[in-house]
């Protein structure tokens, strides 16, 4: 290694460094799904429209990924299209996201606060789809979702949050919550009129105060840092309402795939109960190596 190489552990990941999974599930009382989630890596692609070259397809016409996006959205119950309002906004979203890397490549990592306005403006606009749809299909009562997603670009990640749906963080063997819930019992915890202790057992606790598609939606958008050895879980509440922050930090701290924790997170809740739709969203970033040596593909 030259001396001016950075420490292994500032490295950027490559692409197969990322150990990704997501699970869904109706659970075992809905009759249906209105959860949707969304692992993607981004890139950029050059389309061949003709070329004098023997073996056009041998060309590398896609880039190593510049970043992931990983997002849950839970439709809204007691409202109809659900399951169409989150698969939406995922959809609307991603797109997005999409056109916002080119920005984010151009502009002054230090000026990431342009980044995160229009991380904001997409989930805006995915809000005025979602109400103008329900307003000519529903007559004004139409799907609602919750959205929460991570933007990963090494080495920041980016966290916008409508409702209630969570995003979580090990770092280090220990748990934080990243997102905060937007619920009539959160709020009255926020004004000092619950505890949260309360809170937890409030029946406003599953009434929303944001949601896409519904009366406000108000994004929470907040970034943070990467390292080695962190773990992601983005879920729905379907999960919360059966396994404590405690058993989920137990099961991250000693994680050997996120497919194994996904599987094993959602499977307890089950057992519990099932009452919800539930979906487990991890990505984790493994220790590296001492004194390995490797191009980045990300960032």
């Amino acid at each position: 290694m030259s001396p001016d190489a950075p420490p292994p552990a500032s490295r950027r990941p490559l692409t197969a460094d990322v150990d990704c999974f997501g699970v869904t599930d109706r659970g075992r009382v809905r009759t249906k799904n209105d959860d949707h989630f969304l692992i993607a890596s981004m890139h950029k692609l050059l389309q061949v429209h003709q070329t004098s070259l023997p073996d056009p397809d041998a060309m590398p016409l896609v880039s190593e990924s510049r970043g992931f996006l990983f997002a849950v959205a839970d439709g809204v119950g007691g409202r109809p299209g659900g399951d169409v309002a989150s698969g939406t906004a995922l959809r609307i979203i991603a797109q997005y996201v999409t056109h916002l890397m080119d920005l984010y490549n151009r502009i002054d990592p230090d000026k990431e606060s342009m980044f995160l306005a229009e991380l904001q403006r997409s989930v805006e606009r995915s809000h005025q789809v979602l109400v103008s749809e329900g307003v000519r299909i529903a007559g004004g009562k139409g799907g609602a979702t919750t959205l929460t997603m991570v933007a990963a670009v090494w080495p920041r990640a980016y966290l916008v949050q409508v409702g209630d749906s969570r995003c979580y963080r090990v770092r280090e063997g220990r748990i934080e919550r990243m997102s905060q819930d937007q619920t009539m019992a959160q709020a009255l915890v926020d004004q000092g009129a619950l505890t949260p202790a309360d809170a937890e057992h409030s029946p406003l606790r599953n009434l929303l105060a944001s949601a896409l598609g519904g009366s406000e939606a108000r994004p929470m958008i907040a970034s943070t840092d990467i390292r080695w050895g962190d773990v992601m879980l983005i879920c729905t509440d379907g999960l919360t309402k059966h396994v404590r922050e405690s058993e989920i930090e137990a099961e991250l701290r000693d994680i050997r795939s996120s497919q194994t924790s996904c599987r094993r997170l959602v499977d307890l809740c089950l057992e519990r109960g099932g009452t919800d739709n539930v979906t487990v969203v991890i990505a984790r970033l493994p220790q590296r190596p001492s004194g390995a040596v490797r191009a980045s593909l990300l960032g």
